[in-house]
């Protein structure tokens, strides 16, 4: 790409995106709020390959309804605020499959079943330190 071709693009993206607007919406808690919310999906993302017998209930009852509360509200306020529905979609998504696995390992999973699992996650424990 030629060099005047090149300062055009930049110019033209920092014009588009680099503006008075996008720097002022940077600075407002309607960005950073969700920003930081983030920890909680990432988080619950992680847990996903955690062992089950790990995994409460209530806590994961109670994030699936918060984060159905704040998607709603997200679309309720003006103007809407995409980046925490976002969020929390991520997260009640990792949240129903936290749900899943809580509900299939206490109440569908037979003892020699629960105790394999017990049994493989804490050898994979183990080598994980050593």
């Amino acid at each position: 790409m030629s060099q005047p071709v090149q300062r055009a693009a930049t110019q033209s993206f920092i014009q588009k995106y680099i503006n008075k607007e996008t720097l002022k919406y940077v600075f407002t808690t309607h960005f950073w709020g969700p920003v930081s919310n983030f920890g909680i999906p990432i988080a619950a993302m992680y847990d996903l390959k955690k062992d089950p017998t790990l995994i409460s209930g209530p806590m994961t009852g109670s994030l699936v309804i918060y984060s159905a509360v704040f998607m709603r509200y997200a679309t309720a306020v003006t103007p809407k605020n995409y980046l925490l529905f976002g969020c929390h979609f991520v997260n009640e998504f990792a949240q129903l499959v936290q749900g899943y696995r809580f509900i299939n390992y206490n109440y569908f999973k037979t003892e020699e079943e629960k105790i394999a699992i017990q049994e493989e996650y804490a050898k994979n424990k183990v080598e994980k330190t050593d």
